[in-house]
């Protein structure tokens, strides 16, 4: 018996947690509707809480959701304050530098939303205000993108202050994940008048291939455990479940 429990206590070692609790934790920034945010009721909920719990279903362990604001959760991953971060977190070069990655479980594209007809190419925004998520792909790309032409670039903590902003005039327009930006801002009251404007962006050297979950760098024992548990979501018709509670399109991409 006694060998029995080090080998369960080895292997869950391996696999990035507990055996003792056989949970699993998640960090997720909570102000990143209708991905993830706080519910009436103090629990979270959103599209990544519903697919980190179908993916504990999947590998059948328990989940625990662990908030944490969108600028700390990759120094959070690696203090060992969760195992792993599902936030819709774009897997990119530079992050692989930090942290590895599962393959992706969505990818959609970026979009400015501005006051409709708005025109919109690289010199667009000059001496004007761009609002994005700060440490986001979004943030990066504007930088470089429209930035470089005299755009000033301002960053925000939680995504919906960006929309608050835009509405009033502070900034001309918000360059954002395309659901969010359509679910929370252009299909609600305060968006009446705006609009996507522009193309979509998806350039893979600033946005990757789409979202995937991180992993401290080198635990490539929870990586492939949770591709698994992907494919299988994929498969098992859990993960089309979740995306027809929030989307009404496919969320996977190709």
């Amino acid at each position: 018996m006694k060998k029995v429990l080090i080998a369960s206590a080895a292997a869950a070692l391996l696999s990035g947690f507990s055996v003792q609790a056989e949970t699993l934790r998640f960090g997720v920034d909570l102000n990143y509707p209708p991905f993830s945010k706080q519910g009436a009721d103090g629990k979270p909920q959103g599209f990544d809480i519903d697919m980190a719990n179908a993916l504990c279903a999947a590998m059948k362990v328990s989940c625990q959701i662990v908030p944490q604001d969108w600028d700390g959760l990759i120094p959070a991953l690696n203090a060992n304050k969760f195992d792993a971060i599902l936030s819709s977190m774009q897997i990119t070069e530079e992050r692989k530098k930090a942290v590895d990655f599962s393959r992706k479980y969505y990818n959609i594209a970026s979009r400015i939303v501005a006051k409709s007809g708005t025109a919109v190419d690289q010199n667009s925004f000059k001496g004007k205000k761009i609002g994005v998520l700060r440490a986001s792909t979004q943030e990066k790309f504007a930088k470089d993108y429209w930035g470089k032409s005299g755009a000033a670039i301002v960053p925000y903590a939680k995504s919906p202050e960006s929309f608050l902003d835009l509405k009033s005039g502070r900034v001309d327009a918000v360059f954002v994940d395309g659901a969010v930006g359509d679910q929370e801002f252009l299909k609600t009251a305060n968006g009446k008048g705006y609009a996507f404007v522009g193309p979509n962006y998806a350039d893979v050297k600033y946005f990757g291939l789409g979202a995937g979950i991180a992993v401290k760098k080198g635990n490539k024992a929870l990586a492939e455990r949770l591709n698994k548990a992907i494919d299988q979501v994929r498969k098992d018709g859990s993960y089309k479940k979740v995306q027809d509670k929030y989307f009404s399109f496919d969320v996977y991409g190709g």
